[in-house]
């Protein structure tokens, strides 16, 4: 301790220890160490100057929070003290070990780690690999009864409220859990029973604790020998009594008072006449009737349920209750007094009525004796009246021994209740006593006590010293002898000869003895000769013993009392009168009582005297009633010890952390009083004073390697480690090398573990040096990269700024220059316009006034000349139209006379000519003259009506003319009017500026005007803005309610479903629990009749006892299969026969025939469907189509008759056949080269050119329909341009000519195309033609080949390989046939099918020839060896060498229907050969999977075949029964549950299948369907057979789960995959499981190993996919369930190391997964919270960020295993920092409000409900063969 900065640990007055650090080097002989506490204070610490010691050492922080004491370097009172708190506070965890002792410190608060659950993951575990635990001390007390055949005891103790009573109670459950019972009776629910029943009157309320036992008890939980609870025993010692009458505040009676009181109010205690608990003297002392969070009626229930469950009626406990009834009445006796020496009870003083009612006792009598009492001398017998105070200590006296009898007899009947006439292998005892107690005032109780505790510490301390011995010499240690403090001398203070107990009961033989002349005995005896007795100063009347936890000072008052424990004897034989029969019984002389065990009861009541039973001797009552209630005690105390040291003991030392039950509160003067009071500090001490560390070689050499260079490490690893230590610890003394271990004194381990952590820490700074070298380099070149980078673009910026500043200076210059030139091309614009303007407006006014001078001068001029040139133009055109009319008139009358003239001339040639009709010409010509004037007149009226038009136009013009001369006149007064006009034009510029200017003002206003709207419109906007934002915003959060509300109804839909799933699965697995408790209740009661007839049914000598598994049926079988054994060698020679004229052949041809019948019907049927569609469907078709689909009928019946055709030639062929064959059967010629041999293969080959044949006319009809088709489409094409032909000559126009050329130039085109399609047509079938050419001479040569391998075959074999070869070539045909044309490949199926049924009769025909030759060739081998007398051996089937007989005929089977026959007394035959005897490897390996459900199956056929329902009902109850009776026997067999789930599924699938059902006949083929079962409806025993596939599942599941168990923990935590990740930490005297690999771990691959074995097997067996799945599930989910249960029940798997261990070991396993094509079967779900559990102890665990992301993150774990996984985390090295307790309360915050189970672990035993998918097969039970290793030859084919 001489570097600072060591942390020790220095006293305080308020928490016991304080951390302090040393500042300042220490040297010797210093008497200060300067120190600084954790607060950062400055403290001077003066060592004491005699002894000189230093302060102790702290631990280094990784030690803090060991499971175990013994863990720590450095073991003292506060690094104990320290580590208690750490793990209590900080971790929540309330178990530690120390050494053998576990610590329990009682948490004032309901744990959840006592269920069910619990109880399992530390069931089978060593305790040393699991957390501490009341567990875990039950399972090694219970590990090594079986073990080490030695019996066991608990031993528990601690103060009032430590915890006691519920630690025993939980050990107790544990074994009631884990052991079961060896009856029905249900042993282990009595036991826990006994418990309420026991607090009920046992139990009571105190200042320190709510349910503090007020007596010891010591429970003896007895074992047969399969280990199996049978019963138990219950001793009781000093129930305190005094707390009957008396409670001190805040206190309260025992809780049976109170109960009482509470369930007043039910009918069956209106009798008692009880009220409240505060209406009596004996229930309200305390003031506090009432605990919060007790209901004392409902505890009343359980109490009474609990007497029930023992067998105690209820007249019985209505009695229990009446006296304890009683007993409240009687404290409510008020005595007065009558004078100063005598008292008196008034007359009818109700609650004494109430007492005798209820007790059965004169009230006289009773009120008589409460007051008096009898003094007996030799002589005389005298009745003295007593005091009021001695009458109510003798009230109370008789209350407390009444109480007292009742307790005693309570616990007789339970004892009764739990005793077991079944013999007792061996037991468990657990003892919960009180602990050492020291109050202000110690009186008799407190004496005994810790007496008693005395005794138990001295048996602790010589256990201890013992293991420690037993450890050095397995170890070959050094032994030398370790100083621990005996307390011998305090035992012999108490109970030695004239000791303390002595003197006392010496003292109370006087009979004037008091307490203070025993005190004056105590003095003068040991006050000089005793060390550890002393007196007090300041009392005379008190004494003080040194015990082994502290001073306690005892006051004498009423230790004599106490001891004597006397009653009134006349009450007594008051009470004994009573007509009450249960107080008679309570109150019977001990030699009468009826004990359940007949173990003597002590007068007191307070124990029993004997371990065993044993009989009672005459007198004995009187002489034990005398006995004081030390002696009892002191003898009780003696017995125990006796059965204690008879035990093997494990100890549980409960503390009390507060004494204000706060709810994991730590008050460190509280429990370092109780942990120096209860030896766990001596044990420390112990192992302290030797070697405390130890460690194995392999363990030190997994944890220090660090500390070794490459040159120390050698192969032995032990040698390794003596090595190194030498170089580490100079001191030899330091350590001792065991045969296994290393042993380390105190302190060693801490200073390797600084080493260590200096090692590390040296080489975290080498790297971090490293690291940061390499940082800052980087850093470094970095920032010379980015310097570089900032230069180069510095730079650059700067020449882009110059080069942008020339260029702006270039740009302004010529800006400027063309800025210049427009200032002056504009100036030089507005002088030009202005000049231009002046020039304008001055050549105006010139111009003006030429306008004047030429309209003076020179207008009258112009427009004479004007108007002289327009008359002479009119006057023109005058005389032009004037000249014009007339020369019109005159030629149109020159016409007129002309025709005139011509007319005359002709009507006189007329005229004389005919000389006839004169008149009328005349008349005519007289018309024709009228006419022409009627013209005339026109044409003179037309010209009159030109005249006037010519007058009009003439005065028109001359008006105009006047006109022109008024504005003439206008224009010379216009211009006089010029200068008004320039002057109202200088008014209107005037009016146009002021215009402008009101123009002006007004675009202002308008702009202003429109500022103010444009404002407001943008204020208009931006409302609308706001209003459509506001609309998206309502649109949006409508649109977001109806997304939540449909999310929500979709997640309440997903919710519903997934309940309903649940519900589905958990309904699910309620029924399939159900049938595994049937199953299980079967196999009891299959159990309970073998033992029955075993017991019944003796064996004789001589007779060899069969299996117990063996049930009687199994000698029906062996007889029957002797039996049929006999009958078969006797038929041996039939069966050969049979075998050799086999008719499965010839059946089963014969069922191929009639299906290929039922098919070519089906087909014929299929065909006139086709004909009739297509007869309707030509009827809807054009008239265009008619030849083309006559042509199709007609090549329909033409293939009709072609197949009727070659139908007639295959019978004449086959007629041909059957006359051959019968005409060589005499001969017996059926070898090759035989006729009819020759015949068969004609037959073929004739078929195979048939068959040509046929192609050919395929191929000739298909292509004389194309060029029909073709034919029919041309001539419909060219009927159209025939007319157009035809008319071409009358056609004369050349457009028309052209059209028609146009016409006849698309048809040859049209033509050349058809041309040119026929072509390529034609060469398309010459290529089919050269391809099947090719295709025919392939055949050709794999016919030759065929035939030269059969002749190379045996001649049986040489048909059968022709025909297989010949139905595969027919088959290939009919799939090309079927691709080519599907009309012609159903006719051509049918010609095949014809022929096959030919071929197949002839077959048969062959066939039984074949055996009718057999036959024969057998009779005569049979006659030949009797002529030859045997030497010559013809075998059958073999051909003899007479050339007479060559008889070798090829046969094949007949056609099977699926059946197999069996007659009735071959059942038990067939169920033994196929289900019990045999072995699923052969058949799984060698046969096809499922071969017996297949076999089962077909038998079952036939019975429904015959229907034969008894034969029926009989072969499935006997498979089934056979199926159990199997698994029973080889249940634990992994490959049989396998093989027998298989095959058990394979038959309920064969059974849905063949139901006829239809929803199971969907998959089916045409044959299987008629295989369908006929005549019996199975749905009742597929519900059978689903059942015991269920059970047989969840075997195999357990058989699964037995298999993997022990390899979870080891493979999955234990074992390092990844070597040198974790290292082991220092563990202590419970030594844990290695994580290095031994031979025996089991490793992940062992486990992978394990699955790939379960996979193959299932997958061998046939297991059906879906199944396999589930299984799969299962298990890992059971790796899930258990790796996880045992991460939380272990704080040293909790590390970040083992969490990448884990993480890594689930990779594997998905792996493994995804090679098994196994992803998608939901097992990788079930590892989740695993996979969750490794990433929290990963993560980081400091700020809120990590605790929302902790809280996201592990959705799969529950807040109560989150918690959990957080408080349990731990350091593996120094470098890493525990989980702060405000980071895990922020965790808890934050998880609050979700829902799920509070339960902490999973259920590692629960099995997912299974279901079986309907998986049809696919395999035709036709072809099933069944091999001959079956056994089943009886079995015959149908």
């Amino acid at each position: 301790m001489s570097a600072s900065y060591a942390r020790v640990w220095i006293p305080d007055v308020e928490e016991v220890w304080k951390s302090a650090e040393l500042t300042k080097d220490y040297r010797q002989g210093d008497g200060v160490l300067q120190l600084q506490l954790e607060d950062g204070k400055e403290l001077e610490y003066k060592l004491d100057p005699k002894t000189n010691n230093l302060p102790h050492l702290r631990n280094p922080d990784i030690l803090v929070g060991e499971n175990d004491l013994t863990a720590l370097s450095y073991l003292h009172e506060p690094a104990v003290l320290h580590n208690l708190k750490v793990r209590f506070i900080d971790s929540k965890l309330i178990y530690t070990y120390c050494g053998i002792v576990l610590v329990a410190i009682n948490p004032y608060e309901t744990l959840p780690i006592y269920g069910t659950d619990i109880i399992n993951a530390y069931s089978g575990q060593n305790m040393g690999d699991m957390d501490p635990h009341i567990f875990a001390v039950a399972e090694e007390a219970y590990k090594q009864m079986a073990r080490d055949e030695r019996n066991q005891s608990i031993i528990v103790s601690g103060e009032s409220g430590a915890g006691k009573t519920v630690s025993a109670k939980y050990a107790m459950r544990y074994f009631a859990t884990v052991s079961g019972s060896a009856s029905e009776a249900n042993v282990e629910e009595k036991v826990l029973a006994s418990n309420p029943i026991m607090e009920s009157i046992g139990n009571a309320k105190t200042t320190r604790n709510d349910n503090s036992s007020r007596f010891g008890k010591y429970i003896e939980i007895g074992f047969d020998k399969k280990y199996r609870i049978i019963g138990a025993n219950m001793r009781t010692y000093l129930l305190e009594k005094s707390r009957v009458v008396f409670q001190a505040d805040e206190e309260r009676n025992y809780h049976i008072f109170y109960q009482l009181c509470a369930s007043a109010h039910l009918p069956e205690f209106k009798a008692l006449k009880l009220g409240k608990a505060d209406d009596f003297h004996y229930t309200k002392q305390g003031r506090n009737p009432v605990i919060d969070g007790v209901d004392d009626a409902k505890e009343m229930s359980t109490t009474r349920n609990a007497f029930t469950l023992l067998g105690v009626n209820e007249s019985y406990q209505l009695g229990l209750f009446q006296i304890l009834a009683s007993i409240l009445h009687l404290g409510n006796v008020e005595v007065k007094d009558r004078d100063s020496d005598s008292s008196i009870i008034p007359p009818n003083n109700g609650h004494l009525s109430v007492f005798c009612e209820l007790m059965g006792v004169t009230y006289q009598d009773m009120s008589h004796w409460l007051c008096h009492k009898k003094l007996k001398t030799a002589t005389e017998t005298y009745i003295k009246p007593i005091p009021k105070l001695q009458a109510i200590n003798a009230r109370d006296a008789l209350a407390k021994h009444i109480y007292a009898k009742l307790f005693n007899w309570i616990v007789d009947h339970v004892n009764k209740a739990l005793h077991s006439t079944v013999k007792q292998h061996s037991f468990i005892g657990v003892l919960d006593i009180y602990g050492f107690e020291t109050f202000e005032i110690n009186s008799f109780e407190q004496f005994c006590i810790n007496y008693a505790n005395e005794k138990l510490q001295q048996q602790f301390n010589m256990h201890v010293f013992k293991l420690e011995q037993e450890e050095y010499m397995k170890e070959q240690i050094p032994w030398t002898l370790i100083d621990f403090y005996d307390n011998q001398p305090c035992i012999n203070l108490i109970e030695a000869k004239m000791g303390i107990l002595d003197l006392l009961d010496e003292e109370c033989k006087m009979p004037k003895g008091s307490d203070d002349s025993w005190a004056q005995k105590l003095y003068n005896t040991h006050l000089k000769t005793c060390a550890l007795f002393e007196k007090p100063r300041m009392s005379n009347k008190a004494f003080i013993i040194q015990h082994f936890a502290d001073k306690v000072e005892y006051q004498c008052d009423g230790f004599l009392e106490k001891n004597k424990d006397t009653v009134n004897e006349e009450q007594i034989h008051v009470l004994k009168a009573s007509k009450f029969d249960l107080l008679v019984e309570l109150f019977q002389d001990e030699e009468k009582a009826t004990s359940p065990t007949g173990a003597a009861l002590a007068t007191g009541g307070r124990t029993r005297l004997s371990v065993k039973p044993g009989k009672n001797k005459a007198g004995q009552a009187s002489k034990e009633h005398k006995k004081t209630v030390g002696l009892q005690f002191r003898n009780s105390l003696q017995l125990l010890m006796e059965t204690l040291n008879a035990t093997t003991p494990h100890y549980v030392r409960c503390i009390k952390p507060n004494d204000y039950k706060y709810a994991f509160t730590f008050d460190p003067k509280r429990a370092v009083q109780q942990l120096r009071a209860c030896g766990v500090l001596e044990t420390i001490r112990i192992s302290a004073a030797g070697f405390p560390s130890r460690w194995t070689y392999q363990e030190f050499f997994s944890r220090y390697r660090v500390l070794m260079k490459q040159k120390d490490v050698l192969t032995d690893k032990k040698m390794t480690c003596k090595n190194v230590l030498e170089k580490l610890v100079q001191d030899p003394d330091k350590y001792q090398f065991g045969k296994t271990k290393i042993f380390f004194r105190a302190g060693q381990v801490a200073y390797l573990e600084k080493l260590r952590a200096d090692k590390l820490r040296a080489a975290c700074i080498r790297i971090q040096k490293t690291i940061r070298c390499w940082l800052a380099r980087k850093k470094y070149l970095r920032m010379k990269h980015a310097a570089t980078t900032i230069q180069r673009y510095v730079r650059g910026y700067q020449a882009r700024c110059l080069a942008k500043f020339l260029r702006r200076t270039r740009a302004a210059i010529i800006i400027q220059k063309y800025q210049r030139m427009y200032v002056q091309r504009t100036c030089y614009k507005r002088k030009q316009a202005a000049a231009l303007v002046m020039q304008c407006i001055l050549r105006a006014y010139m111009a003006r006034q030429l306008y004047k001078l030429l309209r003076e001068h020179k207008a009258i001029i112009i427009q004479k000349m004007v108007r002289g040139w327009l008359a002479r133009q009119w006057y023109k055109r005058t005389l032009e139209a004037i000249v014009y009319l007339q020369c019109c008139i005159r030629r149109m009358r020159a016409k007129r006379e002309l025709k005139k003239l011509k007319i005359e001339a002709r009507s006189v040639e007329h005229f004389k000519k005919l000389n006839i009709g004169m008149e009328n010409k005349i008349m005519q010509l007289q018309r024709r003259i009228d006419d022409q004037n009627k013209e005339n007149r026109v044409i003179s009226e037309r010209l009159n009506s030109l005249e006037v038009s010519h007058a009009a136009e003439s005065e028109r013009l001359r008006v105009e003319l006047t006109r022109l001369r008024g504005a003439e006149e206008d224009a010379k007064n216009n211009a006089n009017k010029v200068t008004s006009l320039l002057e109202e034009l200088e008014r209107l510029r005037k009016d146009l500026q002021n215009t402008r200017k009101e123009k002006k003002a007004i675009e202002d206003w308008a702009q202003t005007y429109q500022d103010e709207m444009e404002k407001m419109i943008s204020e208009l906007k931006e409302q609308n803005h706001l209003l459509k934002n506001e609309k998206n915003d309502l649109n949006r959060l409508i649109k977001e309610q109806s997304q939540q509300w449909t999310e929500k109804m979709q997640r309440a839909l997903k919710e519903e479903t997934q309940q309903l799933e649940n519900d589905l699965n958990e309904e699910r697995s309620r029924y399939q629990n159900l049938l595994t408790e049937h199953l299980r209740l079967e196999e009891k009661y299959d159990d309970l009749k073998e033992e029955i007839t075993l017991a019944v049914n003796v064996p004789k000598p001589g007779h060899r006892r069969k299996d117990s598994t063996h049930s009687s049926n199994e000698s029906e079988y062996t007889y029957n299969s002797e039996f049929a054994e006999s009958e078969e060698g006797t038929r041996g020679g039939e069966d050969v026969s049979k075998a050799i004229l086999d008719m499965s052949l010839f059946l089963k041809l014969q069922k191929r025939v009639s299906e290929l019948e039922q098919e070519k019907q089906s087909l014929q049927n299929e065909l006139d469907r086709r004909e009739e569609q297509f007869q309707r469907a030509r009827a809807r078709d054009d008239e265009e189509h008619k030849k083309a689909r006559s042509a199709e009928l007609e090549y329909e019946s033409l293939k009709r008759q072609e197949l009727e055709s070659e139908n007639k030639k295959l019978k004449h062929d086959l007629n041909e056949m059957r006359q051959s064959l019968r005409g060589s059967a005499e001969a017996g010629s059926a070898a090759p080269g035989s006729p009819a041999y020759t015949v068969l293969l004609d037959q073929l080959n004739a078929s195979n050119e048939e068959l040509e044949v046929r192609k050919e006319e395929v191929l000739i009809l298909r292509s004389q329909l194309v060029s029909q088709k073709e034919a029919m489409q041309h001539k419909a094409t060219m009927t159209e341009p025939l007319p157009y032909i035809e008319d071409v000559q009358k056609l004369t126009d050349a457009k028309e000519i052209s059209q028609a050329y146009m016409g006849l130039k698309e048809t040859n085109r049209l033509l050349e195309s058809q041309l040119q399609a026929q072509r390529r047509s034609h060469e398309n079938e010459v290529e089919v033609l050269r391809g099947e050419l090719q295709s025919v001479k392939e055949e050709n040569n794999r016919q030759q080949q065929l035939l030269a391998q059969n002749l190379q075959l045996p001649p049986e074999a040489r048909i059968e390989a022709s025909l297989q070869h010949e139905i595969t070539r027919l088959t290939n045909e009919n799939l090309e046939l079927h691709s080519d044309d599907p009309k012609e490949y159903k006719a051509y199926r049918i010609s095949m099918l014809r022929r096959m049924v030919d071929l197949m009769e002839q077959l048969e025909k062959q066939d039984k020839t074949v055996r009718k030759l057999k036959k024969q060739l057998k009779v005569f081998a049979k006659k030949i060896n009797d002529l030859e007398g045997g030497q010559m051996d013809v075998s059958p089937g073999q051909t003899a060498d007479e050339p007479v007989h060559p008889v070798n005929i090829p046969r094949r089977e007949k056609d099977f229907q699926g059946m197999l026959e069996y007659k009735k007394e071959d059942e038990l035959k067939l169920v033994k050969n196929l289900i019990l005897e045999l072995k699923p490897r052969g058949v799984a390996v060698n046969l096809i999977p499922g071969l017996p459900a297949y076999i089962l199956f077909m038998c079952l056929r036939h019975a429904d075949y015959i229907n034969d329902d008894q034969k029926v009902r009989s072969l499935l109850t006997s498979a089934i029964n056979s199926i159990k009776k199997i698994l029973k026997k080889r249940g634990d067999d992994f490959e049989t549950v396998s093989f027998w789930l298989s095959n058990t599924c394979r038959f309920l699938h064969c059974l849905k299948q063949y139901s006829g059902d239809e929803q199971f006949m969907k998959h089916n083929t045409p044959k299987q369907n008629d295989h369908c079962l006929s005549n019996f409806d199975l749905a009742e025993y597929r519900q059978v057979l689903s059942d015991l596939a269920i059970q047989i599942y969840q075997q195999l599941i357990k058989c699964m789960e037995n298999i993997l168990q022990p390899m979870i923990v080891s493979g999955m935590l234990e074992h390092e995959t990844i070597q040198g990740v974790s290292g082991v930490k220092p563990t202590g005297l419970r030594k844990r499981t290695s994580s290095i690999a031994d031979e025996g771990t089991y490793t992940l691959d062992s486990i992978i190993r394990q699955l790939n074995s379960f996979h193959s097997i299932m997958c061998q067996h046939g297991t059906d996919p879906e199944l396999i799945k589930q299984v799969v599930k299962q298990q890992f989910y059971v790796i899930g369930a258990v790796t996880l249960n045992n991460l939380l029940l272990r704080k040293d798997m909790c590390s970040w190391s083992k969490g990448m261990q884990i993480r890594y070991n689930v990779s594997q396993l998905e792996e493994w997964l995804r090679d098994k094509n196994l992803m998608t079967c939901g097992a990788k779900e079930t590892l989740e919270p695993l996979i969750q559990a490794a990433q929290l102890l990963q993560v980081k665990k400091k700020t809120d960020e990590d605790a929302e992301a902790i809280c996201s993150m592990c959705n799969s774990l529950s807040t109560a295993q989150i918690v959990k996984v957080l408080n349990l985390y731990t350091p593996v090295n120094a470098f890493e920092e525990r989980v702060s307790v405000l980071f895990i309360r922020t965790i808890q915050t934050r998880l609050r409000d979700r829902k799920e189970s509070p339960q902490l672990l999973m259920d590692t035993k629960l099995i997912y409900p299974v279901t079986f998918p309907f998986n049809p097969s696919s395999l035709a039970l036709e072809t099933i063969q069944i091999p001959g290793s079956l056994n089943v030859g009886f079995l015959t084919r149908v």
